[in-house]
């Protein structure tokens, strides 16, 4: 079918010979078949395929993205049904069940289903790039398929039953049981399949939750939140203990939080991964919470060009991190990229002259060349303890995980003020409001003055799928409400994702960054000395050419990175 649908195309003229070989010789190296090729390669429109394909064997072309299955009509056909002859359920009529096919002369198919279902087959041309989007959108991806395997081997599988009955008893349960239970191969797989399936769908964090009458997993995927699947109630102990057991945790101590690390190695695409990941269990009112921070150093990026700093406001980090002492801060809320950025800075002023040391909790990711110190508050390891204890193994540049209370922040800006360059974070809502909750947590304002250089605060939005992004309009007074000036308004594009396989049908596929970067001029300094308040300090850091976070937030969709509703969604004028 290859050539004859290359050679369609060429008839059409819609494909040349030349675009045709370039395209087989792509296939041969990435697999798949040619049509959905040709499309991904921008050879070929999809509707020009559906059109030709039609036109080919005097059989209707279907939109599948236009319409709404029933369904009813879906269940008619096993997802391993659809997937294996790549055809979708459309409809029922009477006795005719309607199908979309790449290939309406699949014979195979047709007797196949006509057997299965009972019903007459009438064939309708679909491409085959619609046809999956349609398998995934209603069955789930082959993925959730061999998800959907596991879970129905657990429910028929009497011996997991037997295992698990005395699981509801809280106070009352058996060890040895429990981790019989959790060497069950079912439970097992489901939960290499729960941690792979996160790497391939590209999440952060992964979320196992009980309630009282369900149990469900859900993935943080660019910082939003999707349900992925409810595994059976009666498995919740033995996928909670198996977690447990991978992360070293206490299995029969659950009554109080604990907090692991599970370290895998894994073959994804060919290639051996190292996976990392971050456990924090918490007992609920209906079992154990887990939830687990995935760190993967390929996600990782240290190149600070390509975090999403406006160049203006790079320039002014860069040289607050490259100065010999002082104090800079980077803010914002748990999960907007703070990390990530003092990771990059520390890589950037990180050579064999200098002495870098941090003190972090947790400590997410091991940079070469770097001493980090991992906090442990129960014996009494805290910010505080680690900085005093910094300040006596002659270091050039300290990064410090957060600045918590007074004791921390006390130490930090003294570091600062004897000769060494302090990194740290807060949790503030931008850049000028961290002077004064500097200063609300005791710290002088001569001395915040004097030692704060530089300030950043960021949030991370939604970047668009750059396979299906599509101009949109949007009335210009819209605009002008959330920032533009009428000038701008004018000539702005936006652009919105309508979603493909590529970013899971979101319309978005990763992240990227909004900075606020307030540099600590002498005019600003002099304010902060008076009891300036936060208004006044960020009126007058615009004065002297501070981007704001709606901003850079503006600026980002003006380059057709982001969408006006995820920088309204994290920002605010």
């Amino acid at each position: 079918m290859a050539v004859k649908l290359g050679e369609m195309l060429i008839k059409a003229g819609l494909l040349t010979p030349q675009k045709l070989q370039e395209a087989l010789e792509y296939q041969k190296s990435n697999g798949g078949k040619l049509g959905f090729n040709l499309v991904k390669l921008s050879f070929v429109k999809e509707e020009d395929i559906t059109r030709v394909l039609s036109q080919q064997y005097g059989v209707p072309a279907i939109n599948l993205a236009k319409i709404e299955i029933e369904e009813s009509v879906v269940k008619l056909i096993p997802s391993e049904v659809a997937q294996k002859y790549l055809i979708m359920p459309v409809s029922r009529t009477g006795a005719t069940l309607t199908i979309a096919m790449m290939d309406p002369t699949n014979v195979f198919a047709m007797d196949d289903i006509k057997f299965m279902t009972g019903y007459n087959v009438e064939p309708v041309v679909a491409s085959e790039v619609a046809i999956k989007d349609s398998i995934d959108r209603y069955y789930g991806s082959v993925h959730a398929l061999e998800l959907k395997k596991v879970m129905d081997e657990i429910a028929s599988e009497e011996q997991a039953d037997q295992n698990l009955e005395l699981l509801e008893e809280e106070e009352d349960v058996d060890l040895a049981k429990l981790e019989a239970a959790t060497e069950e191969a079912p439970v097992v797989r489901l939960v290499n399949l729960i941690l792979t399936d996160s790497i391939k769908r590209g999440a952060s964090d992964i979320h196992i939750e009980p309630y009282e009458k369900d149990f469900r997993v859900r993935f943080r995927i660019d910082g939003v939140l999707y349900e992925i699947m409810q595994p059976p109630m009666k498995l919740r102990d033995a996928i909670t203990s198996r977690i447990k057991i991978m992360a070293k945790l206490d299995i029969s101590e659950k009554r109080l939080p604990q907090d692991g690390r599970i370290k895998i190695k894994m073959k994804l695409q060919g290639k051996n991964r190292e996976m990392d990941y971050r456990v924090s269990v918490l007992p609920t009112l209906f079992g154990e919470k887990i939830v687990l921070r995935l760190l993967d150093k390929e996600n990782l990026m240290l190149d600070m060009t390509r975090l999403g700093f406006e160049q203006e406001s790079l320039d002014k980090f860069e040289k607050a991190i490259f100065k010999p002492y002082g104090m800079v801060l980077v803010t914002g809320p748990t999960g907007s990229g703070k990390t990530n950025t003092l990771y990059s800075s520390i890589s950037r002023v990180n050579t064999p002259e200098t002495n870098i040391m941090t003190a972090e909790d947790p400590v997410e990711f091991n940079l070469h060349g770097i001493n980090q110190v991992q906090m442990k508050e129960q014996i009494g390891l805290n910010f505080a303890a680690a900085l005093r204890s910094f300040l006596r193994q002659d270091p050039n540049i300290i990064l410090v995980g957060e600045i918590r209370d007074f004791e921390t922040a006390e130490i930090a800006v003294k570091a600062a003020l004897t000769g060494h360059l302090v990194l740290s974070t807060l949790h503030t809502n931008d850049a000028p409001s961290t002077i004064n909750r500097l200063m609300n947590m005791g710290i002088e304002p001569y001395l915040v003055a004097t030692s704060v250089h530089l300030i950043a605060a960021q949030r991370l939005v939604r970047r668009l799928c750059k396979d299906c992004k599509e101009e949109i309009a949007m009335p210009q007074q819209a605009l002008i409400e959330i920032g533009y000036s009428p000038e701008d308004a004018k000539q702005v594009k936006l652009y919105k994702g309508k979603g493909c396989p590529t970013c899971n049908n979101t319309g978005y596929k990763g992240r990227v960054g909004l900075y606020e970067v307030m540099e600590i001029a002498d005019s600003v300094r002099e304010m902060i000395l008076t009891g300036a308040s936060s208004i006044e300090l960020k009126n007058k850091a615009q004065e002297e050419g501070m981007i704001s976070l709606r901003g850079s937030g503006l600026r980002k969709i003006k380059a057709g990175l982001t969408t006006v509703e995820e920088v309204v969604r994290e920002t605010v004028l």
